[in-house]
């Protein structure tokens, strides 16, 4: 009985907010782009100077990754999303061609639904509730329960923000009671307009069948190509560096290394080097069955944790100074769970004879799971990059850097985010990395510059030069069977 009456206080309270927030967003939508900049701005700056406090919330919560470097993330979600969108048009008349005569004004989209993961709370929070206040909307979340005090403090550091510089009451909410019945009510309510989705492949799925339109991303899976003409030292602490990072949480990390026969042993003994540890064959196996659970999803106890308490937990010996796990493997497949998506320090080691090999099996890695998500490749041969960047199925390739910081945009020029569309292949609705510029239609101004009388003449005349045209090759074809014969 006490589950159904939390079922129905949490729908009620989503119907609210979900009032609230679209009586906040028909006042937004007057703002000028001044007074939305403002908004903005100030929701960056608070959060900024709350980035530790926030950091060190979520990691006692949930038990996930390495506070310190949730205040990177938290500074990324503030400063640097701000400083990339603080000049972007999004309001009003965004861009004007007096020549064609066309005029592109942005709508905002209205009253998004924001789904937020555990494994990256508070910073997913700070994202998108900027990207969306950018674009002129208000934004309901719907929290994570392993996580929900660390996202309560952040929506109401953002909301005491965001209020002062003027925005409405109602423009950033969350819900307090989360339920799968109140997030379900929050994606299919009449007056939710758009869902942006981050977290699980369940998730991700139920949003994009609510019947709302949304915008939602897959798991990453990404391997990382080890090429022969990489630097290995360079390579090696990319991928340490990016795997370890907040003990593995960001979806764009690596989570398989592939190198050739040649340069194998280098690539062990640098990893070995940089403090990674290789599993024997007996320790592998004993691992596999701890990652993945009966139903074949992953096993949330090794979610975000670190190599000792995953290992603790699997009944392993590792030494203290180790921080990744390696396995090795040769399989890829549903039932092969180092060929899957970890979001642990934990990634398999697989070995090819050349570049096409690596090719086809990065493909096979990718279409198991993490299609239309992230790549990496080290190497400094321009002809691999180009080969696979025209045949792998992902979004993004990422050349020479951390995969889990690049693909958000942190040490690459991609925009900053931390939602990652997976395309049509990865069953997402875009590619991109999800900025304030996909969160508004467009409205287009267009003048008549052509009348019926002038596509007429222009047929008209397109079809004489076609006809001239085909009567002169065939002159030049009869000419040439004459001669030809005269030889």
């Amino acid at each position: 009985m006490e589950l159904v009456d939390k079922d129905l206080r949490s729908i009620q309270e989503v119907r609210t907010l979900i009032r609230e927030a679209k009586i906040a967003q028909e006042s937004l939508a007057t703002f000028s782009q001044q007074k939305i900049d403002s908004i903005v701005k100030a929701v960056a700056d608070a959060t900024y100077a709350q980035r530790e406090k926030l950091a060190k919330m979520a990691n006692e919560e949930t038990g996930f990754g390495i506070w310190q470097d949730k205040v990177l993330k938290n500074a990324f979600a503030s400063k640097s999303v701000y400083e990339y969108i603080k000049d972007m048009k999004t309001v009003g008349v965004i861009h004007d061609d007096p020549v064609k005569k066309v005029t592109d004004i942005a709508v905002p989209v209205g009253v998004v639904a924001g789904l937020v993961p555990s494994t990256n709370p508070t910073s997913t929070v700070i994202y998108k509730a900027m990207i969306s206040l950018k674009a002129g909307n208000s934004i309901v979340f719907s929290p994570h329960p392993n996580a929900l005090k660390s996202i309560i403090e952040t929506v109401k550091i953002i909301q005491q923000a965001a209020e002062a510089a003027g925005a409405p009451k109602g423009s950033v909410s969350v819900m307090s009671t989360p339920t799968m019945q109140g997030t379900h009510e929050l994606m299919t309510n009449k007056d939710t307009n758009l869902i942006l989705a981050t977290g699980g492949n369940a998730m991700v799925k139920a949003a994009y069948s609510s019947g709302t339109p949304a915008i939602g991303v897959g798991p990453g899976n990404g391997p990382a190509y080890i090429e022969r003409s990489a630097n290995v030292p360079a390579a090696v602490k990319c991928i340490m560096d990016s795997k370890t990072f907040d003990n593995g949480t960001i979806c764009a990390s690596e989570q398989s290394i592939i190198v050739e026969t040649v340069n194998r042993e280098a690539v062990k003994q640098e990893l070995v080097k940089q403090g990674a540890y290789f599993l024997s064959e007996s320790e592998a196996d004993k691992l596999a069955k701890f990652i993945l659970r009966p139903n074949g999803t992953m096993n949330p106890q090794i979610v975000g944790r670190s190599v000792q308490h995953i290992a603790k937990l699997a009944g392993l010996s590792i030494p203290e100074d180790r921080r990744l796990i390696v396995a090795e493997e040769t399989h890829v497949g549903p039932k092969y769970p180092y060929s899957r998506e970890k979001l642990a320090p934990i990634i398999a080691f697989y070995t090819v004879n050349n570049w096409e090999e690596a090719c086809d099996l990065s493909i096979q890695i990718l279409k198991g799971e993490g299609a239309g998500h992230t790549m990496l490749i080290h190497t400094e041969n321009r002809e691999v990059i180009r080969e696979f960047g025209l045949r792998k199925p992902v979004s993004r390739l990422l050349i020479n850097t951390p995969g889990s910081l690049g693909g958000i945009g942190a040490t690459t020029n991609l925009v900053p985010a931390l939602t990652l569309g997976c395309g049509a292949v990865g069953g997402s609705s875009t590619s991109d990395n999800i900025g304030p510029e996909n969160l508004f239609n467009l409205r287009r101004i267009a003048y008549g510059v052509r009348d019926l009388a002038d596509l007429r003449a222009a047929e008209s005349q397109t079809t004489s030069s076609t006809s001239d045209v085909s009567s002169n090759e065939l002159i030049d074809a009869l000419v040439a069977q004459v001669l030809a014969r005269l030889q």
